[in-house]
């Protein structure tokens, strides 16, 4: 939750934070619930002090709980210092294919997609990271409204980073992250392949609808056409993602394999994606703040 009067930011943990107080991830969602009643919504751009208070929340309400590593992160760097650890989950092949969503901006920070965004509202908007290459006047060429109606919606030149989410559960494609779970089995191994993409106004560029396409593959759900030309992923264990998780740690173990290399899509063929799919999706998904934490990360590459 951000409260923003002027051009203060403040959330009920930093307050918490600044009285010098030892919290639980509860009393903070119950504090926020209460000052959210007092507040508007989030209309500025959240400062850095901002940004370091929720990052000291979540070091504070993770310290010694038994949190997994977590995600995103900068996939350039491969040290980390989270002791907790899990056996990787089978190749996204073998598993069944359970979600698709994107995040508006990539969530993750590396390969070719380097360039901060901002940080946003604080809540997760307007924030993340950007292709880091040049693109054509042609390809940027405005539209005539944006795709998808909230938080601005998308426009030629946004990135994407495209969560192709994967489970051990015998469960088909859907809704959230509820589809990779069953009534058989309630903690699934999960994978997620993960490719950045940037929209640009280009017929000649890729088709998102194909991009996402379904089907069975020796006898699991699969995406039939996740790229494989953007570089060999780099692979490792974190948790799922999402502002919500911004102060507080995900519970969800999930192994990563990010694609270091960026695509482009045609973004006329996200706004036919988001007027109907299998997913009920239809606008990008928030950012949650990259962990920086060596506590809460992972080692790549052990």
């Amino acid at each position: 939750m951000v409260i923003l009067r002027s051009k203060t930011i403040v959330t009920a943990a930093t307050l918490v934070l600044a009285a010098g107080c030892t919290v639980k991830p509860g009393i903070l969602d119950k504090a926020d619930a209460v000052m959210d009643k007092l507040s508007p919504d989030a209309t500025e751009a959240a400062s850095d002090e901002t940004i370091r208070g929720q990052r000291a929340t979540l070091a504070v309400t993770t310290e010694g709980a038994g949190y997994g590593p977590q995600s995103p992160r900068d996939i350039d760097l491969f040290e980390g210092s989270n002791s907790r650890s899990f056996e990787a989950a089978p190749a996204f092949t073998e598993m069944n294919l359970c979600n698709i969503h994107f995040h508006k901006s990539a969530e993750h920070k590396g390969g070719e997609f380097t360039t901060y965004a901002g940080n946003g509202d604080g809540a997760g908007y307007g924030t993340g990271y950007k292709y880091s290459g040049e693109l054509t006047l042609a390809e940027l060429a405005e539209l005539d409204a944006p795709v998808g109606t909230k938080h601005g919606g998308l426009v030629p030149g946004d990135t994407i980073e495209v969560h192709y989410v994967h489970s051990t559960a015998q469960v088909q494609p859907g809704p959230t992250l509820g589809a990779c779970l069953s009534d058989a089995i309630k903690n699934p191994q999960l994978r997620v392949e993960t490719q950045v993409f940037v929209l640009v106004n280009d017929g000649a560029a890729l088709d998102f609808t194909t991009l996402t396409e379904t089907g069975k593959e020796n006898g699991v759900y699969q995406a039939l056409n996740i790229p494989t030309n953007t570089g060999t992923p780099v692979q490792y264990a974190g948790s799922t993602t999402g502002p919500g998780y911004n102060e507080k740690g995900s519970p969800f173990q999930v192994s990563w394999s990010v694609r270091p290399q960026v695509a482009k899509v045609n973004i006329a063929t996200v706004a036919t994606w988001f007027s109907g799919n299998i997913f009920e999706e239809n606008n990008a998904h928030g950012v949650r703040n990259l962990v920086t934490n060596p506590d809460l990360l992972s080692v790549i590459g052990r």
